[in-house]
């Protein structure tokens, strides 16, 4: 019971993001595929990724992987599975679940017979007939494409983007977990000013802060393989340790701005939650009047999108004084992440890079303007 497969879910688009960074903490095996990467290690490989990964989803353990078509292979599939080895008798074991392009496609009637699967099983290996579900939770959760069932533990409990410093967001709230890719395709390592003038909630100058100081993103959050019966608690400790002693300790250049002086104060808040509250500068101010910071730098940011009826012209209007103001700011970079397929022509500049990234369910491009002259 020493090694073991996960998998990674993650947004689409940053499962290379996801797959450079489990290489970088010496995870084996790692193989990215789309909408996730997967991995082999032991527990202690288990403890790391939940711990230190920035950019993937939450980290699930393969308990079986076969193909089904009628409701009777997938129960005879679930109850072959070794759930005695993951699951004590006293465990919690809720089901949920996807099923996509396969004929098995009631969620209701598939997360039915999982759990009955696996009550038989466990049943029959504990010698009861009831199953008192009284102790610590073990979270099944299934997937069903092209007739192809994998079935997960969960080991990370709320998604590996909960870090646990934005207890409250703003109204569009920008997920950790592609805050903290955006920052990284920047290629940032806490050298350059770095400046969000629609800091929202601040997220994103957060996990700039985060990633410049190397620290763990869920050093301070609780994961549910933490209450595993089979894996020693102190995996744990010793993965946090690790991961303290490689944190970064300098002088660095980060600033939040908003015209909302709520959300500054917001940010504020969050950052001191999340233990950066001493390296990051929040201000008001209009993101399209602002003066510059510094010189030179790198500007990274996510502005209003519009998607609702009557705010689209608002931040087409917005991206059009954003470019005015920043049209001769050649020694900054620019990053900005929007579903405005039109962003360039209303910014007045064509991006250098563009990448496809998903904003939760809106589909959005990331433009990087990478040039510090400005083209002609």
């Amino acid at each position: 019971m020493s090694n073991f497969e996960f998998s990674v879910p993650c947004l689409f688009g940053l499962e290379g993001l996801a797959g450079d960074e489990l290489r970088r903490l010496d995870i084996e095996n790692v193989r990215v595929e789309n909408g996730r990467v997967l991995f082999s290690g032991d527990a202690a490989a288990m403890a790391k990724a939940n711990v230190c990964l920035r950019t993937g989803e939450r980290v699930l353990l393969t308990l079986a992987d076969f193909k089904a078509t009628t409701f009777e292979e997938l129960f005879q599939g679930v109850y072959k599975a070794n759930l005695e080895d993951f699951i004590p008798k006293d465990g919690n074991f809720p089901v949920k679940g996807h099923c996509l392009n396969s004929q098995l496609m009631s969620e209701p009637d598939c997360q039915a017979i999982i759990k009955k699967a696996a009550s038989k099983r466990l049943g029959e290996k504990y010698g009861v007939s009831w199953l008192p579900e009284t102790g610590a939770k073990y979270q099944l959760q299934f997937s069903i494409m092209n007739d192809r069932v994998q079935l997960y533990l969960d080991t990370s409990g709320p998604g590996l983007h909960k870090r646990g410093y934005r207890a409250v967001g703003n109204d569009a709230p920008l997920r950790e977990t592609l805050a903290a890719a955006m920052v990284q395709l920047t290629k940032y390592r806490g050298r350059d000013f770095i400046w969000d003038p629609f800091c929202g909630s601040g997220t994103i100058p957060i996990e700039a802060a985060l990633i410049a100081k190397n620290k763990a993103p869920g050093m301070y959050r609780r994961f549910s393989g933490e209450a595993f019966a089979w894996c020693d608690p102190a995996v744990w400790g010793r993965v946090r340790e690790e991961a303290k002693d490689k944190e970064f300790h300098g002088n660095y250049r980060i600033l939040g701005s908003d015209n909302d002086p709520k959300c500054v104060s917001l940010s504020m808040a969050n950052a001191r939650k999340a233990g950066v509250g001493d390296i990051i500068e929040f201000r008001d101010g209009d993101a399209t009047k602002m003066s510059l910071p510094a010189d030179t730098g790198v500007i990274i940011c996510n502005p209003p999108y519009g998607q609702r009826m009557g705010e689209q012209k608002d931040a087409q209007r917005l991206y059009a004084a954003l470019g005015r103001h920043l049209k001769f700011a050649d020694g900054w970079k620019k990053y900005i992440i929007t579903s405005e397929p039109e962003f360039e022509h209303y910014f007045g500049r064509r991006a250098d890079k563009k990448r496809k990234l998903y904003n939760g369910m809106i589909k959005c491009d990331y433009y990087m303007y990478t040039e510090n002259k400005r083209k002609k």
